[in-house]
């Protein structure tokens, strides 16, 4: 464009060159003719005018040209140039910056929710808790279904609140604490004239440890085993019994679900800890264990705290089959009359022989006895298996002795 523009430029001033030097010589001749000075005047002027144009074209084209020319203004410009450019781009890059951002924020917003969402269904019942009844079903779905809540306080708890020990709820005519004897002890005796209640001794496979250990009524020796409230009456009253009636708190602390005879030595270590703080030394034993716990805290609708159905939770996944214990399985026996040696009249003693010289004591032959009473009154007992009296009947544990 420069470049035309420079052409046009000379082309006009070539062209008022000529028109000029005409211009000239018309004037010379002038005082001839003025119809001829007024042409030349105006080509005069036409000349001036177009060597006007054409030296404004010409000397305007350079600046152009110079202005087009990139190397010409690098000097003059660059300050200008560079700093607009610089200040414009500076918005450019850090506007395009922020726009990942919000990319790579959205996800960790998407990602947040679902921990929190997460648990909601694992903490909430699945179903209602009333539903759930004692071997029903697996322990582990019945854990589910105990309400979780803090321990509540302990103010206001005894022992007197879960009414006498070992009251009679079932009427059967013995206490709790015999009815579980003869139920979990075996080889029992009973004391004469108990009405087939009261265990004098027996031998009792301890559940928490394994061991087997002989037990022997009396004041120095009754302790040596112990009935276990499986959940203990202070657990149940910080989780619940706070709020029920005497009766109700009596018939828990006398329920046979909740209840095991057990060594006397582990229930006073174990006092009133749940699974989180307490289990069985022995291990095989755990699993039925904590089952029997959820067992009497959904009969009882009774909660568990959040360290407690983890502990079980845990021990429950090592044994997926365990199932509730029911409230049959759990049952005492009846009192049985019959095993009742009855303070009736002894039978008579066999006459003693006439003495011989030299004296010798001989025991008749045939002798028999019709219960452990008549035994102990000959002042023969115990008999053992080949002694004169001695019987299979007398002998219920069919141990050899009889009338121990």
């Amino acid at each position: 464009m420069g470049t035309a523009l420079t052409g046009i430029g000379f082309i006009a001033v070539l062209a008022a060159v000529p028109v000029g030097i005409v211009a000239v010589a018309q004037r010379v001749r002038s005082h001839r003719a003025k119809p001829t000075a007024r042409t030349t005047a105006g080509l005069a002027a036409g000349g001036l005018v177009l060597l006007i144009i054409g030296a404004s074209i010409a000397s305007a084209s350079p600046q152009t040209t110079t202005t087009a020319d990139p190397r010409t203004t690098t000097s003059p410009v660059p300050s200008t140039t560079a700093v607009t450019p610089t200040a414009s781009a500076a918005p450019s890059t850090t506007a395009a910056t922020p726009v990942p951002a919000p990319t790579t924020a959205a996800p960790a917003a998407t990602t947040a929710p679902p921990p929190v969402v997460t648990p909601v269904p694992t903490q909430t019942p699945t179903r209602d808790v009333v539903a759930v009844a004692a071997g029903s079903g697996p322990a582990a779905t019945a854990l589910i279904a105990l309400p979780v809540k803090g321990r509540a306080p302990k103010t206001g708890y005894s022992r007197d609140a879960f009414g006498p020990a070992w009251a009679d709820v079932d009427q059967n005519g013995c206490d709790t604490r015999d009815d579980v004897l003869r139920r979990d002890l075996t080889g029992t005796t009973i004391t004469a004239g108990s009405g087939g209640c009261e265990v004098a001794a027996g031998t009792l496979t301890d559940p928490y440890s394994g061991t087997t250990m002989p037990f022997t009524r009396g004041v120095d020796t009754s302790a040596e085993v112990q009935i276990d409230h499986v959940v203990a009456l202070s657990n149940a009253w910080q989780t619940g019994a706070f709020a029920w009636t005497p009766d109700t708190r009596e018939q828990f602390a006398n329920d046979p679900l909740n209840l095991l005879a057990v060594q006397g030595r582990l229930n006073s270590q174990k006092g009133d800890g749940d699974s989180a703080t307490w289990l069985p030394p022995a291990t095989g034993i755990r699993c039925a264990y904590v089952a029997r716990q959820v067992a009497v805290k959904t009969k009882y609708r009774l909660w568990a705290t959040a360290p407690e159905q983890a502990a079980t939770a845990r021990l429950l996944t090592g044994c997926p089959g365990q199932t509730l214990p029911t409230t049959a399985t759990s049952a005492v026996p009846a009192p049985d009359p019959g095993a009742d040696p009855a303070p009736s009249t002894p039978a008579p003693p066999a006459p003693e022989p006439a003495p011989v010289d030299p004296p010798v004591t001989v025991d008749p032959v045939g002798v028999s006895y019709a219960n452990c009473a008549a035994v102990h009154a000959a002042g023969k007992a115990p008999l053992h298996s080949g002694d004169p009296g001695y019987s299979r009947k007398l002998d219920r544990d069919g141990d050899g002795i009889a009338c121990e």
